[in-house]
Parts: structure tokens; C-alpha cells; sequence
């Protein structure tokens, strides 16, 4: 792929410093390409240019040290960087409000002051999760312009921790608003995988909410199965082990805990919205899920006098060897246990920015009840005589409410 002649670079990704942005950045860098990162947070900005990575991903240090060093990325607060580049990557996607409803406008709010950068022959790839119709909505606002501008939508599929492996191992979705804009699409992204598959962009749009959707029920169904066991005194993790074990019907089985995260509960109410509120499947997903908190304050009232006690929650992020406390249930399981408990305290490795977070160690030794709640690897090295409750059977004690 051969940049056009007006452009200096091939590539700004906008919302480029953050979770999505950033290692998409990066991977296209190693790939060889020019890129440039337009971000407004100017400290997430000079962490990178400085070589820092602003958030944990495995492998990004290194790689972010190399293209650095090549010249090939660099992050700026300035807009008119997009004016340069050839192809615009907007990250930014489709948020839900306080009522779970999608905020539909959203995408079209962020690229508005923008449209002023875009120029004829720029290709505008939209890569974070959009409600179905955004993408020829902002095709339809582009050409309001007057600019001859592609228009794409090819989602991100890859999971926070894991992202620079999977942008090269797994397929990429594409489509386009016209055959120009996915024949640039399938160009683009072939830089970091052989395999393209080619939807409409409503098609699209609705595979990208219908993969998170499909995680977000398997895990209600495994939080719902464990709440069965649990209430009669058996070991969750135990039986989903031995179900498993050689049996590849059930290989997918999820382990119980708190499902949460920045995409997966936005995503589920962003297909129940656009079915007219018919995705009942999605509307219990939710409950279960988003019940575990008051599931484990329930079942340890019957068990202690909460007003009496220190309760410690160890783990503040949205899942196991990450520092995203996006959308955290560990944050709502805090708080429903600050209106319960005589004093809560917290502790996780990994996130920063928490003022509230304590040493793990001090957690433990001035609590009277441990909470595992984001099952981190190094909780696993837990020794105390206190009770602890491990929803994921990190510990492997067996019934853990």
C-alpha cells in the first residue's frame, strides 16, 4: 500500500493514547507505517513520546520503544496532524448514558469539529463499537462537506492485555460505505493480518455488539450456575472443571465472577435498544451479572455482623493482570459494603490513580474479612487464617460464600 502523494503520513489514529487506540497505533507502526497519534489527554500525549506506556499491555513497552526509535509514531494534542495523514482511525464509540440507553449522537458530536481537518482522498475508519446506522450516518455528515472521503467501519475485537497478538492472529472484519472505501479497508489492515472478512456496515456494526453481547450471556450463565451451586453448599469451580475436563462441548464453560468491564454490559444494552427492547436474553444477562455484588453482600450478611467488621477487597480493576478500573463491579461491591460494613479498604497491584487504594499488605492484616474480587495472579499467594471470599476459586478452597 502505497501512501497517496498529499499526505506526509499514512495513518492518525484519533483517541490514539488510549486502550484501543494505542496499541493499534503501535502494531501499524511495526508494521512499517507512519503513524501519528492524536489524543487530547497531553499527559497521556508526553508519557508516549517519552517511551512510558500510560496503561499496561503486555508486549507494548518494547515495541513502543522501536518505533519511537525509527521515527515511525509520534503522539501530539494537535488536530491539524489529521490533516496529514491518510487514513483517519477514530477509536472513540458509542457510550450508553445513566439509563443504559446508547448515546447515538456520540460519534457524530466527536468527529464534528474535526470535519474541518478532512480533505479529498482521506479515509475515515471507525473502530470502536458503534450503534448500527452510525457509520453511513458519518458518512452522510462527511459528504455534507462536500469532501470526497471514504468511509469504513472495522471493529476492534481484541481483548485489554492481549491486544498486540491478537491484531495479528485474528481475522479483521471490514466494511465500507462504498466498494473504494472497504478495497482501502482490506489494504490497510492486511499490514497486520492475511485474513479480511467483508460485511455491509450494518452487518458490521452488529457483529462487533453481537460478540461482546454472546461473551457477556456466557458469563451470566457461569455466574448463574455458580449462584446455584454455591446456595447448596458446592464447589462451582470444581464441577466446571470436571465438566470440561476432555469434553469439548463444554470447553468455553466460563468461571464465576464480577462481569464488568468498558464494552461488554454498553454493548449488551446497545443490541436491546436497537431490537426495541425484545433481547430479554440480554436484559437477564445483566441482572445476573450486575448482581453478583449484592449476591455476596446477601449470603455474607446471613453469615456476620458486617457493622462490626473491616472488609477488604482486594483487586479494583475489571479483570484478573489488568490496571482498567473502567466499569469495575469491584467499585460497586465497595460501595454497597460502605453502607453495610464497619470499614472497607481496598487494594489492587496494578491500578494507580485511587486514592483510596491501600498495600495489599496493610489490607490484609487490618481486615476481618478478605473479598477476592479481581482474581490477580499474586492474590494467589494469599496465607492468612481469615475468611476470604474467592469467587473464582483462586485459592481453591472449594465453596467460597
Amino acid at each position: 500500500m502505497e501512501r497517496k502523494a498529499q499526505f506526509d503520513h499514512d495513518i492518525v489514529v484519533v483517541g490514539g493514547c488510549g486502550h484501543v487506540g494505542l496499541p493499534l497505533g503501535l502494531a501499524f507502526a511495526d508494521s512499517g507505517l507512519a503513524v501519528r497519534l492524536y489524543d487530547t489527554d497531553a499527559n497521556a500525549v508526553d508519557k508516549v513520546n517519552g517511551g512510558s506506556m500510560p496503561f499496561a499491555e503486555a508486549g507494548a513497552p518494547e515495541v513502543l520503544g522501536r518505533v519511537l526509535a525509527a521515527g515511525r509514531l509520534h503522539a501530539t494534542t494537535d488536530a491539524e496532524t489529521i490533516d496529514r495523514g491518510e487514513h483517519i482511525v477514530v477509536v472513540v464509540g458509542t457510550p450508553v448514558d445513566r439509563y443504559l440507553s446508547p448515546d447515538v449522537e456520540a460519534v457524530a458530536r466527536v468527529l464534528a469539529p474535526l470535519t474541518g481537518h478532512l480533505v479529498d482522498g482521506h479515509h475515515v475508519v471507525l473502530r470502536s463499537t458503534v450503534y448500527p446506522g452510525v457509520t453511513k450516518r458519518v458518512a452522510r455528515l462527511i459528504a455534507k462537506e462536500g469532501r470526497d472521503v471514504d468511509v469504513s467501519f472495522c471493529p476492534e475485537r481484541i481483548a485489554e492485555g492481549h491486544a498486540l497478538v491478537e491484531l495479528r492472529s485474528l481475522p479483521q472484519i471490514i466494511s465500507g460505505t462504498t466498494p473504494r472505501a472497504v478495497q482501502r479497508a482490506a489494504d490497510l489492515f492486511r499490514h497486520l493480518t492475511p485474513e479480511t472478512v467483508e460485511l455491509e456496515p450494518e452487518e458490521a456494526e452488529l457483529a462487533k455488539l453481537f460478540t461482546n453481547s454472546w461473551r457477556y450471556l456466557k458469563f451470566a450463565v457461569a455466574n448463574q450456575l455458580y449462584m446455584i451451586a454455591n446456595d447448596n453448599g458446592l464447589d462451582y469451580e470444581r464441577i466446571r472443571q470436571a465438566v470440561m475436563f476432555h469434553y469439548p462441548r463444554a470447553a468455553d464453560l466460563p468461571g464465576a465472577g464480577l462481569t464488568a468491564g468498558p464494552c461488554l454490559l454498553k454493548d449488551t444494552m446497545q443490541i436491546t435498544a436497537f431490537a426495541e427492547n425484545r433481547f430479554t436474553l440480554g436484559h437477564a444477562a445483566v441482572m445476573v451479572n450486575e448482581g453478583i455484588p449484592l449476591y455476596v453482600l446477601g449470603k455474607l450478611e446471613q453469615r456476620f455482623d458486617l457493622t462490626a467488621m473491616t472488609v477488604g477487597v482486594l483487586g479494583m480493576a475489571f479483570k484478573a493482570e489488568s490496571d482498567d478500573p473502567r466499569s469495575s463491579l469491584s467499585y460497586k461491591l465497595k460501595r454497597i459494603l460502605t453502607g453495610k460494613a464497619a470499614r472497607v479498604l481496598s487494594s489492587d497491584p496494578y491500578v494507580t490513580g485511587d486514592p483510596d487504594i491501600l498495600p495489599f499488605e496493610t489490607v490484609v492484616a487490618e481486615s476481618d474479612l478478605l473479598i477476592i474480587a479481581a482474581p490477580h495472579r499474586a492474590y494467589g499467594e494469599l496465607h492468612t487464617d481469615k475468611p476470604v471470599v474467592d469467587i473464582t476459586n483462586l485459592l481453591g478452597r472449594g465453596v467460597t460464600v
